[in-house]
């Protein structure tokens, strides 16, 4: 009995330590802080500044792509578009080197317009799409007047998809980490039963132990079709229509981007 005990406890902790993702079992990424926070529109306080760009650089380190907002009031009246791509020109934003990975939220307060765009290993990994579905997560914080918590989601939406192969559905079940603890949990439980039930030694008794093979056998069988009803119902198409999802280009500066454009 010790035995199994002990044997329980090993299997329950190997299923715990498999539970926890990969990135959270290494050390946390280091480098230095720099400013990735151009909040020139005045929407955060400092206190809010300085966790959000604690967050950018802690979480960009982690996935070596510059995670960078950008909030403007836009005195010119540019495309939203147009001033993420002359920011990225004129900043040379990058993890490692000028001009290298990173992704771009912009801010334009004039048009109330917002614009995602992803840059080298961001442009793969964080696609048109992916923008979309972060875009899409933080627009209702950002009409609200939220600004640090729809930057919040952001920040950390673009850390979970730059960890995702590109081409795979990053909402799937198996990036859940409730799935990860469930399959680790029933393989340990599945373990430990059949080394319980083997170390009971074999059951023999099966039906045919008290089966009277010349007694047993179907005493009635009866089928009756009663009716069937058919109905009909016509299915009303969508009248409504969502937002533009934009989409990437090339800056000026001949530097290719995915991206992802919409109100707020």
């Amino acid at each position: 009995m010790k035995k199994h005990r002990a044997i329980i406890a090993v299997l329950l902790f190997f299923a715990a330590f498999l539970a926890v993702p990969m990135e959270m079992k290494g050390e946390p990424a280091t480098t230095e802080m720099k400013p990735l926070i151009y909040d020139e529109a005045g929407l955060l306080n400092q206190e809010e500044y300085d966790v959000l760009n604690a967050m950018a650089n802690q979480y960009g380190a982690e996935r070596e792509t510059d995670i960078i907002i950008y909030t403007t009031l836009n005195p010119d009246n540019m495309d939203v578009m147009k001033m993420t791509q002359d920011f990225y020109d004129d900043h040379g934003p990058g993890y490692d080197r000028s001009h290298g990975n990173a992704v771009i939220l912009t801010m334009d307060m004039r048009n109330r317009e917002v614009y995602l765009a992803g840059f080298y290993k961001a442009e793969r990994y964080l696609d048109d799409d992916r923008l979309t579905k972060i875009r899409h997560e933080i627009s209702p914080d950002l009409t609200n007047g939220n600004y640090g918590l729809a930057f919040q989601k952001y920040i950390l939406s673009a850390h979970k998809y730059l960890a995702i192969r590109p081409g795979v559905n990053p909402d799937s079940i198996f990036f859940k980490g409730w799935l990860h603890l469930a399959v680790a949990l029933g393989l340990a439980a599945m373990i430990v039963g059949k080394m319980v039930s083997n170390s009971g030694g074999r059951v023999t008794v099966n039906r045919q132990t008290y089966e009277d093979a010349n007694a047993s056998g179907v005493l009635e069988h009866r089928d009756q079709y009663l009716h069937t009803t058919t109905t009909k119902r016509k299915i009303e198409k969508s009248s409504s229509s969502s937002s533009s999802g934009g989409g990437g280009g090339t800056t000026s500066g001949g530097h290719s981007h995915s991206g992802s454009r919409g109100s707020f």
